[in-house]
């Protein structure tokens, strides 16, 4: 049966995240001084992505709310122990620099335009409803999902197979019906593929060496692999 519908990661899928969050640090940074933990501005922001990284995956655990890992990201990077409300106000700097650099990658619109006729959309994310659509809205795509399914509020997060076929129920087709296109080969693709769906990784920064995983490198090249072209590893059948 022919894949009738897209659900999307959103964060460094169709949203550059990374991008953002890193001039949001870079210019709060400079506002508020180094942290004296940091040598160079440079060390800072590695360490602010990683810390990153391992409290979002305690929010995808259930481990902690959204406020609260934010929270607990400022303390870990200042190294110091903080009330929520000092937490609060620090982040608050970070969070108006980021925001203001919010923006889709260019293939985005594109690719949306191309599939608007052939393919229902939707998103999967593991981050919070609430941040999401006030995310998608201020970037002018809300519209472009019929629906959308966030870790936070489902109670599970990928890779768990019940958080994609949640996705699924929301568009009320089998998972075979459905393709997921996300930047981690494991979280997004593979969880993907393991739950019943077509995963597919865009591997926008050419990692490779998933040799298993349907992969594109730009989203420019996903309307092709939808209609069949098996150029990126798909299945004879893929579309």
């Amino acid at each position: 049966m022919p894949i009738r519908a897209v659900l999307w990661d959103i964060d460094d899928t169709i949203f550059d995240y990374a991008g953002a969050d890193h001039t949001g640090m870079r210019l709060h940074l400079e506002g508020v001084g180094l942290p004296e933990a940091y040598a160079s501005v440079d060390e800072a922001l590695a360490a602010w992505k990683a810390i990153t990284a391992v409290h979002w995956a305690r929010v995808a655990a259930g481990e902690t709310d959204f406020l609260g890992q934010r929270r607990d990201r400022v303390r870990e990077f200042l190294s110091r122990p903080l009330t929520d409300d000092e937490a609060d106000d620090w982040f608050a700097g970070h969070l108006t620099h980021y925001e203001a650099a919010w923006q889709l990658f260019p293939d985005v619109l594109p690719v949306l335009d191309r599939l608007a006729s052939g393919y229902r959309h939707a998103v999967l994310s593991n981050s919070s409803s609430e941040n999401q659509h006030r995310k998608l809205t201020a970037l002018g795509v809300r519209d472009r999902f019929e629906a959308m399914v966030c870790a936070v509020e489902l109670g599970i997060s990928k890779p768990e197979p019940g958080a994609f076929h949640a996705a699924c129920e929301a568009l009320a087709l089998e998972p075979h019906e459905v393709a997921y296109v996300g930047d981690e080969p494991d979280i997004d693709a593979s969880g993907a593929v393991a739950a019943g769906l077509t995963g597919i990784w865009l591997d926008r920064r050419g990692r490779g060496g998933r040799p298993d995983l349907v992969t594109i490198t730009g989203l420019d090249q996903l309307p092709g692999l939808l209609a069949g072209d098996t150029r990126f590893g798909a299945p004879d059948t893929f579309g």
